[in-house]
């Protein structure tokens, strides 16, 4: 932990900007096994989400669009616009785009998730999906639920999958508690490497990430003006999160016990009200 760098947006870009390369190029990713038809969202946001042909979705920290082109294939009828505020993140998801002829239902536009009511057009989306390690990039949840809520119509859904804070307060070593589920100080990291390829060989390591605790995500959410609809959480996560963790022949990690479990993602509805 070191201090809050006054550039920190600037810092974070520089750090995902040299990592949009490394991630479409791996394993862990599979770029490859997704042009194959291989999908890239989870079978339960597929269910949670629901039908969505004929509907228009706003997929918001898209990274470089395998989620959001996934979810546009799925759903013949669906159009999709994804936002990230990484240049090359956004040139590499229109390029896979072109790809897997999807550009013309979906399209990528480079802006700040902070500012996302004012880059795209308010007012004009069924869903607004984001998930899976976004979130924790944000200072200022109110802020970001409140451009969730003005890019929806009236009746639209934002559509939330995260990893949960639990599994941040979580031991690496041991099974027990290691950290502050409650922190909402910046953590500022200095990770060589990232977490879809650890031998990768970086320059900007520097990164600055937020934890929130679940009430800061609720009260964000209503402050904004949002009714809840549904709120699941999980007993596995997508990666290795800890030592201890156990991998699944799903490719899930879990606890070694199911006597003894923490939630370790969640997954929430909400919608604008009609009035």
């Amino acid at each position: 932990m070191s201090d809050l760098p006054p550039d920190w947006v600037d810092v974070n870009r520089r750090n995902w900007d040299e990592r949009v390369p490394i991630h479409v190029g791996s394993s862990f990713y599979d770029v490859d096994g997704f042009l194959s038809g291989k999908p890239a969202v989870q079978p339960f946001e597929i269910d949670e989400l629901g039908p969505l042909g004929g509907l228009r979705l706003a997929h918001l920290q898209c990274h470089f669009g395998l989620d959001t082109l996934d979810l546009v294939r799925l759903h013949p009828g669906l159009v999709g616009v994804g936002l990230d505020f990484s240049k090359p993140a956004v040139a590499a998801a229109s390029e896979l785009a072109d790809r897997v002829g999807l550009s013309s239902r979906c399209t990528f536009v480079e802006g700040d998730v902070l500012s996302a009511a004012s880059i795209l057009e308010p007012g004009s989306f069924d869903v607004v999906y984001t998930g899976k390690g976004a979130i924790c990039w944000l200072n200022d949840l109110p802020r970001w639920a409140a451009q969730c809520f003005a890019l929806l119509r009236p009746g639209g859904t934002l559509y939330v999958s995260e990893f949960h804070p639990v599994g941040y307060a979580l031991s690496e070593r041991t099974p027990a508690v290691g950290g502050d589920y409650f922190r909402t100080e910046p953590w500022v990291d200095e990770f060589v490497g990232t977490y879809a390829d650890l031998d990768a060989v970086t320059e900007h390591n520097t990164s600055v990430s937020w934890n929130h605790p679940l009430p800061s995500v609720f009260s964000a959410l209503i402050g904004a003006g949002f009714q809840l609809q549904f709120f699941h959480e999980f007993d596995y996560t997508l990666f290795q999160l800890t030592d201890w963790l156990v991998e699944g022949t799903d490719g899930r990690w879990r606890w070694p016990s199911d006597d003894a479990r923490l939630p370790l993602m969640y997954s929430l509805k909400a919608y604008r009200p009609s009035s």
